[in-house]
């Protein structure tokens, strides 16, 4: 296991959040779940059946689950006070306390209402789910952050070029939501980023804005959305340190830094990349997993006000465990920003 992810785990244990995951009777996730309490790395909270939950824990032959909170809609004293606070949410949407009642039944939804309630801190599905599926409760009852009205996806890239980033450790985004973020997106993006960075990798965020283009070295309207985001990002976060618009190279290598870019303190020393759009995240970031031979650990969901995050269905044990606790470091930072 990398040093990084130690790190992440400590920060975690250290400061125990409460984490629901709501796909309880999914082998992988009750099985990351029995090892994050045996581990202590986080308060679990499990939704579904106990009878359930515990037969199959039985049958994988874990021994920790029992030290979970496990809740049943179906049966909860809290089911009730969810279903009005969801009516309440979303009754411009047109919600009635009838349909609230049928939705809070959907354990996606009743764990995104624990945490609105406050009994929780943070939430991981996606090994049965899809992204939507993850995402749009989160969106109508979590809602996002402060400032920010979209949410995004960063990738913690741990590489063996250490001479690169901090020690070959970076976080990229936008990766997995947004396709083609607008200016005032892009730099909402690039914030949230670098926050995740602090959160996650423990790192201080140097963020580059990343273009085909260095400083005017080319003119396109594309170029043009860059630029923009970056005064934006800077009007956001003053005190974040942030450059653009930034070639890859220009951004991570100090010689081609300083010849491009002279007396950037960005330029050839970034640990965070801002992609100008979806496709440029997504392909970037798997060109260095596969052929760079990187550990790609996420998507991180970001600019939600408490983390939800997705996995992929394809995911292992280890993935869910990590993002165990990754959402508890992301917990905890949303909590010391308030």
């Amino acid at each position: 296991m990398s040093q990084i992810i130690e790190q992440l785990i400590a920060r975690a244990r250290a400061n125990k959040q409460r984490i629901v995951l709501p796909e309880s009777l999914e082998e992988r996730t009750l099985t990351a779940a029995d090892l994050a309490l045996r581990d202590e790395l986080a308060e679990i909270i499990l939704i579904g059946n106990p009878d359930e939950i515990m037969a199959l824990a039985a049958k994988l032959g874990l021994q920790n689950v029992g030290k979970a909170t496990i809740i049943d809609p179906a049966t909860s004293d809290k089911t009730e006070e969810y279903a009005q606070l969801l009516a309440k949410l979303r009754e411009k949407k047109g919600m009635t306390i009838e349909k609230a009642r049928q939705q809070v039944l959907d354990p996606l939804y009743f764990g995104c209402l624990i945490i609105k309630s406050g009994d929780a801190d943070g939430q991981i599905s996606g090994a049965l789910s899809t992204t939507g599926d993850t995402l749009r409760p989160a969106l109508q009852i979590i809602k996002c952050a402060p400032g920010i009205t979209c949410v995004s996806g960063a990738m913690l890239l741990i590489t063996n070029a250490h001479e690169y980033g901090d020690d070959g450790v970076l976080v990229m985004g936008d990766v997995a939501v947004t396709p083609v973020p607008d200016a005032n997106q892009l730099a909402q993006i690039a914030v949230c980023t670098a926050q995740t960075a602090k959160a996650v990798a423990g790192i201080d965020p140097r963020v580059a804005m990343l273009s085909f283009s260095t400083k005017g070295s080319a003119k396109h309207e594309a170029v043009d959305k860059v630029v923009e985001a970056t005064r934006i990002a800077h009007e956001m976060a003053p005190e974040l340190q942030l450059d653009g618009e930034l070639q890859a190279d220009a951004a991570l290598v100090p010689s081609v830094g300083e010849k491009k870019c002279p007396g950037s303190p960005i330029a050839g020393h970034a640990n965070v990349l801002v992609a100008p759009c979806l496709e440029v995240g997504n392909i970037g970031y798997k060109l260095v997993q596969r052929l760079g031979g990187a550990e790609a650990i996420g998507p991180i969901l970001q600019g939600i006000a408490r983390p939800v995050n997705d996995l992929s269905r394809g995911c292992s044990v280890d993935d869910i465990y990590k993002m165990v606790a990754i959402t508890a470091c992301q917990a905890i930072a949303a909590k010391e920003g308030e």
